[in-house]
């Protein structure tokens, strides 16, 4: 257990913030009440310091994992932060300042907000360093449970509670399916242990196959953890959900959860194949070692359906929120493109193909570049037929923003590009590895699926480019959000889209660090295989 807390820090640092967050938000005083984001900030930036420094050892099947992932979780979660600004109580808190109302803590939100904020991206961190099923399972709920309240809580309008109901219902169901994955997965293993399943499976797999219970546990799991990710079947509540919360909540659903379930999905694989052999005391990645092939056909159709459908979708979509929510869809089937190519593996003249570093990098550039397409939105305001002040959302919105609003005009054009893959913005490099690893680990149908999905996806990113870029604005253009934060979230992601391809050399090497967590996974000696054990020389027997 004392080893285990030594892989905790960062998520023992949000816990804590977590419990003053709670305590400050419910202060009659409004300059207390505003230290609640200020407290969130300083623990993000303490917790990636604490990430970065992990020693990336453990028990967990992917050790050195969990440096990278927490410190990118805790970075884009800063950009996120800066997003939230006056997402709740902000007429309440007008009205308090005005004179005309006196703090109610009953009717204040801040406090649960920031600290759902703090237990979400904690769960995801967490899934970085689960070692078993039930740590798993926990996590993930952990990641899930706070982003259904926060959905509910981020607008006064019945839209937003709508969504939160489908978001809640669909959510439990994906639970449920992967929850039962796992209980097959036990009874098909004899234990919820990570490594111990996969001591198990390697074992089943080098003698009489993979037990079938396991197996379908495995898919299962697979399938239902597909939600967090947005995968289809499980992205249905996908579009309702983005369009009906907030901006800010939700750029954060886009990354969070969607971390998370990658996170659990690179676990959950790496259970029955991925690893490595040794020949000779030499350690060498070669064939054989690949998923079992219902896995690796469950993970292919969803890839090929989930970018088909989310783009295919998004042509069609009027409303800002919507477009990028089934984008999102799209950038999951994209990513797991690179969970099918796999971990590290030498495939001929010292190349090394490595799906899994590329799609903890993709994951970076996605979280960066996301946020800005949702600032743009969440930085503008406007009335709805109540009367009452909220994100700007219609494509009309931001038609002439670079005209009328340059600073946000440009975010969204910038960020849209780099959405698309154009280079040289950073989201060119994170596609171009995903394009590698799929053409050199021998998947060239669902390479040229991609292809062709990126070409569907150049039309929405074009318009949303296009239109603030080239168009003139129509009628009265939305105002200014008062929340500065939001247009600097912007602007730092902006910035990160053009700025990052600088480090990308650098950021591509640690992700590919990060992918050698494999090396931890159980040993198979490939020479057992080939030849057959010799036999000891007999006895010499003195005269």
């Amino acid at each position: 257990m004392v080893e285990k807390l030594a892989h905790l820090w960062p998520e023992i640092v949000l816990f804590v913030a977590t419990c003053i967050v709670m305590v400050l938000g419910l202060s009659p005083k409004r300059e207390v009440r505003r230290l609640c984001s200020p407290v969130c900030g300083l623990a993000l930036v303490v917790a990636m310091m604490l990430a970065i420094n992990l020693p990336g050892i453990g028990a967990t099947p992917l050790p050195t994992l969990m440096p990278f992932a927490k410190a990118v979780i805790a970075g884009v979660g800063l950009l996120i932060l800066l997003l939230l600004a006056g997402t709740v109580d902000r007429e309440d808190e007008d009205a308090i300042a005005a004179g005309s109302r006196v703090f109610d803590p009953l009717r204040a939100n801040r406090a649960e907000f920031y600290a759902f904020f703090l237990f979400s991206l904690t769960g995801a961190m967490l899934c970085a360093s689960a070692d078993d099923l039930i740590w798993l399972f926990l996590a993930l709920e952990l990641t899930s449970l706070p982003t259904y309240v926060m959905v509910v809580m981020s607008t006064r309008g019945t839209r937003s509670q709508e969504a939160g109901v489908k978001y809640f219902f669909l959510g439990a169901m994906g639970a449920a399916i992967f929850l039962y994955g796992f209980a097959l997965l036990y009874g098909g293993t004899g234990s919820t242990n990570l490594r111990a399943i996969a001591t198990a499976l390697a074992t089943q797999g080098a003698t009489d196959g993979i037990n079938p219970i396991a197996l379908t546990g495995l898919v299962l799991s697979i399938i239902g953890v597909s939600f967090k990710i947005a995968a289809v079947p499980m992205h249905f509540y996908t579009a309702d959900v983005y369009q009906g919360a907030s901006s800010p909540v939700s750029a954060m659903l886009a990354f969070v959860p969607k971390t998370a379930g990658f996170i659990s999905i690179l676990l959950l694989v790496s259970l029955a194949g991925w690893s490595y052999g040794v020949i000779d005391g030499r350690e060498t990645f070669g064939e054989g070692f690949d998923l079992p092939a219902p896995i690796r056909t469950a993970l292919w159709i969803v890839a090929a359906l989930t970018m088909t459908v989310g783009n295919v979708l998004a042509v069609v979509q009027t409303s800002v929120k919507r477009i990028l929510a089934y984008s999102s869809i799209a950038h999951s089937g994209y990513m797991l493109v690179g969970v099918i190519a796999g971990p590290p593996r030498t495939i001929g003249a010292g190349f090394t193909e490595n799906g899994v570093a590329a799609v903890l990098f993709y994951l970076l550039a996605y979280g960066v570049m996301n946020v800005g397409a949702f600032a743009a939105i969440a930085a503008l305001d406007k009335k709805d037929a109540q009367g009452r002040t909220v994100d700007a959302d219609e494509i009309d919105d931001i038609r002439g923003l670079c005209r009328s609003r340059p600073v946000l005009g440009w975010t969204m054009v910038i960020c849209a590009l780099s959405l698309l893959g154009l280079p040289p913005l950073l989201g060119f490099f994170g596609k171009f590895g995903l394009f590698a690893v799929g053409i050199y680990s021998g998947e060239l149908p669902l390479v040229i699926i991609m292809g062709l999905n990126s070409a569907i996806a150049a039309f929405y990113y074009l318009r949303l480019a296009a239109l603030p870029l080239l168009e003139e604005p129509r009628g009265t253009p939305p105002l200014i959000t008062p929340f500065t934060a939001r247009i600097v979230a912007g602007v730092l992601s902006a910035a990160g889209s053009i700025g990052l391809v600088a480090m990308a050399g650098p950021l591509m090497g640690a992700s590919v660090r990060a992918a050698k967590s494999w090396q931890a996974m159980p040993h198979r000696d490939l020479s057992e295989l080939d030849e057959p054990a010799e036999s000891p020389p007999p006895p010499v027997q003195e005269e």
